[in-house]
């Protein structure tokens, strides 16, 4: 594919490697693009998925928004594909020193990558509001068996750990991929449109060598980018990796 060559190269030469991905990175693993056009925002519900999604309708029709989330946005039977694993032979290698993602599936720790600053939160945390307790998404799942809303044991109701419309994100998580980003020699972004913010405003944070975007369709960051590839991210990363992976195993 056109431009991986280059990709190769420069992977090669870099030695602080960062990756920022979005939706598109696990549309692979067929988990749907949340704004593409089999996305959720072209699903029929009685309400904009943008509203249901929001803290405030959460907070005041818990009901309705599960139904939404546990038929949109969990996809537990999910798995990595080629990007994930590349990412994660990536790290490995000692190149990448960060994943920095606005998916909530967790698939990007399934594969194996370490450091993965997930800046929209995880599916795969859920609390009570009222105790704090901490819940898998196997243990939310399974209070949803016999009640709509899950509830911990001492009457609260609980909550996925993503960051919701009207919330805020994590400063922590901010401030560390800031730092990432910033430091980075070689970054790759890959699978996002880069129109949702303050996520995509991460991008001005980069100053190193080479910016790579890996992406099916174009986005506001085309013209800044060292090198703009379309295609799937899944086969760009792998064959990307792979032959360094090769080299090492043969060392």
């Amino acid at each position: 594919m056109e431009g991986t060559i280059q990709l190769k190269e420069w992977i090669e030469k870099s030695r602080n490697i960062v990756f920022f991905g979005g939706a598109g990175v696990s549309t692979e693993s067929n988990i749907p693009d949340f704004r593409g056009v089999d996305g959720l925002y072209h699903e029929q519900y009685d309400f904009p998925p943008e509203t249901i999604i929001s803290h405030s309708f959460y907070v005041k029709n818990p009901k309705e928004f599960y139904r939404f989330y546990c038929n949109k946005m969990l996809f537990p039977h999910a798995k990595p594909n080629k990007a994930h694993e590349a990412l994660a032979k990536l790290e490995k290698l000692g190149k990448l020193k960060a994943v920095i993602t606005q998916n909530i599936d967790g698939l990007h720790q399934e594969a194996g990558s370490k450091e993965v600053l997930e800046l929209h939160g995880s599916v795969k945390r859920n609390y009570c509001t009222r105790c704090m307790k901490f819940f898998t998404l196997e243990d939310l799942l399974l209070t949803m068996k016999d009640s709509e809303v899950p509830r911990c044991a001492c009457g609260g109701l609980i909550k996925p750990d993503v960051v919701l419309y009207e919330e805020s994100l994590n400063e922590k998580v901010l401030s560390k991929a800031v730092s990432y980003i910033s430091d980075a020699d070689l970054l790759i972004v890959g699978g996002t449109s880069l129109t949702v913010y303050p996520a995509a405003g991460l991008i001005d944070y980069y100053h190193g060598d080479h910016m790579v975007l890996i992406n099916k369709t174009v986005t506001p960051m085309d013209e800044k980018a060292d090198l703009v590839i379309s295609g799937s991210i899944g086969q760009v990363l792998s064959d990307s990796v792979s032959i360094m992976v090769e080299r090492k195993e043969n060392i």
